[in-house]
């Protein structure tokens, strides 16, 4: 795909998943042409670079918007569990994965490759560790819920 979005840390993960950092009014306005059909933010309404009205923004193109604001310092295993049931209730639909600066983004979806794809670290880790070395409370968090989350089963 020729890249016309203009945000950073865009990662095209699989032919139905693509994450970046936050996006513009004319990212959105392009979603359409390669095919997105949903729009998960994950950064709350308060990050610094947050886009006004950016779920009526996303809805006006017809495109599902949906906000599970994770807190930078607090990651709950609860969001997580909610990123993992939109991502299979939007199953064989283009999804688009964003936060402020792809970290949340790209930490969710390691441990959907993880533990819900059942991949191989090295597999997983795309595209986190092209992002970020996860910090000492991300780091924990993905400890944890690998601990707590089981398998496939969990999300089946």
């Amino acid at each position: 795909m020729n890249n016309p979005i203009e945000a950073e840390n865009v990662y095209h993960v699989f032919d139905w998943l693509w994450c970046s950092a936050q996006l513009s009014e004319s990212d959105i306005a392009t979603l359409p042409a390669i095919g997105i059909e949903a729009v998960i933010n994950l950064a709350p309404p308060t990050a610094s670079n947050a886009l006004p009205g950016e779920a009526e923004l996303v809805a006006n193109q017809g495109i599902t918007y949906i906000q599970i604001p994770v807190a930078w310092e607090h990651p709950r295993l609860s969001q997580l569990e909610q990123f993992f049931a939109v991502l299979k209730a939007f199953k064989r639909h283009k999804v688009w994965v964003h936060c402020a600066k792809n970290k949340r983004a790209s930490a969710f979806i390691y441990l959907y490759r993880r533990l819900c794809l059942a991949e191989e670290e090295g597999a997983a880790s795309y595209p986190m560790s092209e992002i970020w070395t996860p910090n000492p409370v991300w780091q924990a968090f993905i400890d944890q819920a690998i601990q707590h989350i089981k398998g496939p089963s969990a999300h089946d």
